[in-house]
């Protein structure tokens, strides 16, 4: 639910150069919180029965500077699960294993322009995952992370997620039985891409490692903190810790920016200008490479699926604090000498 009157009369801050001081940060961290706090469109998600008793009314706000700089507003300390934003990191830590063109070889990088879990996008493609933040890109993403059996294979991944968010994270059960018990479509998107050739080993096993993997629980602040490490060329910006490459920032980042909030991925670029991924537990980070991430956390969602108020908090700092990356200011350019005459351009 894009809606552009949302940031009328904020004026649009250049995306080049750096961030304002600490004190600006968090004075319009605490603004956009302010200003969209009593926000109701929206509802919260119920195909997951779990989901359907969170409290709507829960609003939190974080950015993570890449010098570390950390700003949190309301509801930013509160947990929920990672869900479909996982994905981005999945992708991250799968590249970083087996390289660009392999994962290129498995998983494609454009957008589907259908649901995030259509099984038309993956039949229309002969079996090949159109991108990773789509929920059969993702599980065949899943499948490439490293361990001889899918508890080693868990593992590894939640170690890697837990470097990006710079703490342990641990899975929530309550969220993961639930998803378990109704994630019949996912365990059909798994059976057809292995019919196709497309998924290794036992994909009922893969899909239970995704469905753990997206009950991971989480903050936003953690999600601002592992944002950032994407912003800040793979190393956590608070422990200092490498995570992954710059190349697998930069060749995640892009991927997210054209597919991170589904069929609603072009409206986002356009009005916001950031790479960004959501989540139907109501998380939302965006990343701004070189300068930080912002992440949002409000359960009441659009039609898309994606947070209302965390799109529109999102979109207020992005235009605030200069983060779109499509914006920029002239530069001024020192008098040139007048031009020398020369000869009419002949037209053939």
């Amino acid at each position: 639910m894009l809606d552009p009157a949302a940031w009328h009369g904020v004026p649009q801050e250049a995306s080049t150069g750096a961030l304002p001081g600490w004190d600006r940060v968090e004075e319009v961290v605490r603004d956009a919180h302010a200003r969209y706090a009593d926000e109701r469109r929206g509802s919260v998600a119920d195909y997951i029965p779990v989901l359907a008793e969170v409290d709507p009314e829960l609003f939190g706000l974080a950015v993570i500077e890449v010098g570390g700089g950390l700003h949190d507003a309301g509801d930013a300390l509160h947990p929920f699960s990672i869900q479909s934003i996982s994905k981005m990191f999945v992708y991250a830590l799968a590249i970083q294993e087996h390289g660009h063109e392999r994962v290129r070889e498995i998983v494609g990088v454009n957008n589907t322009g259908l649901a995030f879990n259509s099984v038309m996008a993956l039949e229309l493609n002969d079996g090949h995952p159109m991108n990773p933040m789509v929920n059969a890109g993702a599980i065949a993403t899943t499948a490439l992370m490293p361990g001889a059996t899918s508890v080693e294979q868990w593992e590894r991944m939640r170690e890697g997620l837990s470097a990006f968010a710079g703490r342990p994270l641990s899975l929530d059960g309550v969220v993961y039985a639930s998803e378990a018990a109704t994630n019949d479509r996912n365990r059909a998107l798994g059976r057809l891409l292995r019919s196709y050739g497309r998924l290794a080993g036992d994909p009922d096993e893969v899909v239970d490692v995704y469905t753990r993997q997206c009950a991971l629980g989480v903050t936003a602040h953690d999600l601002a903190v592992m944002g950032a490490t994407l912003a800040d060329g793979g190393v956590n910006p608070v422990t200092g810790e490498r995570v992954v490459s710059a190349d697998v920032c930069r060749d995640t980042l892009a991927v997210v920016a054209s597919t991170g909030l589904y069929e609603r991925s072009g409206d986002w670029l356009f009005e916001i200008g950031l790479p960004a991924k959501s989540g139907v537990s109501g998380g939302i980070v965006a990343i701004a490479p070189g300068k930080g991430a912002v992440a949002g956390f409000s359960p009441r969602l659009d039609e898309a699926g994606n947070s209302v108020r965390s799109q529109m908090a999102v979109g207020y700092l992005s235009r605030a604090l200069g983060l779109n990356l499509f914006a920029s200011s002239a530069v001024p350019h020192p008098a040139s000498s007048p031009a020398s005459p020369s000869a009419p351009l002949e037209l053939s």
